[in-house]
């Protein structure tokens, strides 16, 4: 059971909250590239319950700052992003990326003190089509991570992102319960109707799997397994990576180079950020006919994005319209009615309330990775608060290429952990450094 001190301290991420001061230890995914243009509009970002802007300077270079202007507070998402840096249109007063205050117009010579004025910035990279922000002190910066999926160019990788409308434990806590894909997306579904040559008929044969679970240097990870014929064994291995990245397992492990992000906007509104290879190969949900079985088909049609705090990447369907649900579908098709099996998360994990209250929960074995992962960042944030010690892959980025998810059969001989040592074998590498990794 998740006490409610240790509820708050998972779920709260603002300044000086236990959780918060983790967070700002990584390096998140703000925005991605096409977000900012060279002297285009500023754009507003929720991060960690800070209210910032974003904007790219006449050079390209990125900033990422609070978006209140040193001098008398006035949003600077209203200033001019004009040569070289952000005006403020109250007084004229000018900053760069990095925060310095580079004019006061407003001021006679003789008592401008532009030099002794910065407005708080945050360091800030790019690669492969994402910006990444750096929320904690300078001097504690380490490098990017190496996450799989980021590492890859740009053009062999998909990004996107989504908003959701709950604390982001609750949203990440989908990613690592293997069993609800039996029963939300496949509760309908007969094993009988599954084409014969997709896996994921398993998921209908036995819609309660057992578990391996374990600490990892870079999180948690779970690796569920049924019975398949021919003497093997049908595995789904996932992973939770600190301090908010995951690992799914829905498709064939040997190229399911993908990653997710549930990045913290505030206590109640989280960002979904998925990376994935273009060559990796889906594993599809369709029947023996090759139609997609209802409510699995791809594809979340997003609103327009707009300039307020919450207005970027929100699904068409949300709670105001109850997700779109069609209950004749329900009653003779899907499980839920609803389209789409991220948008299925989606509602069920909103459905919770913006933060879930976990004394109301009564978690069992099936829960075993969520319960795992809780106590793994428990203590990695207390323990951080307490003695300074850096948390897990904090410091040494590379940590991260142990990690690869995805489905898979071995032979029923291999137990928990040599049956994940043997689909480890057969990986692609597009990037080069998983194996090397590994060596």
């Amino acid at each position: 059971m998740t006490t409610p001190k240790e509820g708050q301290e998972l779920t709260q991420v603002g300044p000086g909250t236990v959780m918060g001061d983790l967070m700002r230890r990584y390096w998140i995914p703000a925005a991605m590239s096409s977000e900012v243009t060279a002297d285009g509009d500023p754009v507003r970002l929720m991060l960690l319950g800070e209210r910032l802007i974003a904007f790219r300077d006449t050079s390209g270079k990125v900033g990422v700052m609070d978006h209140r202007c040193p001098h008398r507070c006035a949003s600077l998402f209203f200033g001019r992003n004009e040569q070289g840096g952000i005006r403020c249109v109250y007084h004229g007063w000018k900053f760069d990326t990095e925060g310095r205050c580079t004019d006061m117009p407003n001021l006679p010579a003789h008592q401008d003190f532009k030099d002794k004025v910065r407005a708080k910035a945050y360091r800030t990279a790019e690669r492969n089509g994402l910006i990444w922000v750096y929320m904690g002190a300078a001097e504690t910066a380490p490098p990017l991570p190496d996450l799989e999926a980021t590492l890859l160019p740009a053009e062999d990788a998909s990004i996107t992102m989504m908003q959701r409308e709950c604390n982001w434990l609750q949203a990440l806590e989908g990613d690592i319960d293997t069993s609800h894909f039996s029963w939300l997306h496949f509760g309908s579904v007969k094993a009988e109707d599954i084409d014969p040559s997709s896996t994921s008929r398993y998921n209908a044969l036995n819609r309660a799997p057992e578990y391996h679970t374990a600490d990892t240097d870079w999180g948690t990870m779970y690796g569920a397994w049924r019975e398949a014929e021919g003497g093997e064994t049908y595995w789904r291995v996932a992973h939770f990576m600190f301090p908010f990245w995951t690992i799914t397992p829905e498709s064939p492990f040997s190229h399911h180079v993908t990653q997710r992000a549930w990045v913290p906007m505030d206590d109640e509104h989280t960002m979904m950020l998925v990376v994935a290879w273009k060559g990796r190969r889906s594993n599809p949900r369709v029947d023996r006919q090759g139609r997609p079985f209802p409510g699995a088909r791809p594809g979340i049609p997003l609103q327009p994005n707009t300039t307020d705090w919450y207005g970027r990447w929100r699904p068409v369907q949300n709670a105001g319209n109850d997700y779109l649900i069609n209950r004749e579908v329900q009653r003779n098709g899907s499980f839920t009615g609803i389209e789409g099996i991220v948008m299925q998360d989606q509602a069920v994990t909103e459905s919770m309330g913006p933060v879930t209250d976990h004394g109301l929960e009564h978690l069992a074995p099936s829960d075993r990775m969520i319960t795992q992962t809780r106590r793994r960042l428990l203590r990695a944030a207390r323990a951080l608060r307490k003695t300074g010690a850096p948390p897990p892959a904090s410091a040494d980025p590379s940590i991260y290429l142990g990690a690869r998810g995805g489905e898979f059969l071995a032979p029923r001989e291999l137990a928990w952990p040599a049956a994940y040592e043997f689909a480890l074998k057969s990986i692609a590498d597009p990037t080069g450094r998983f194996l090397q990794a590994a060596e």
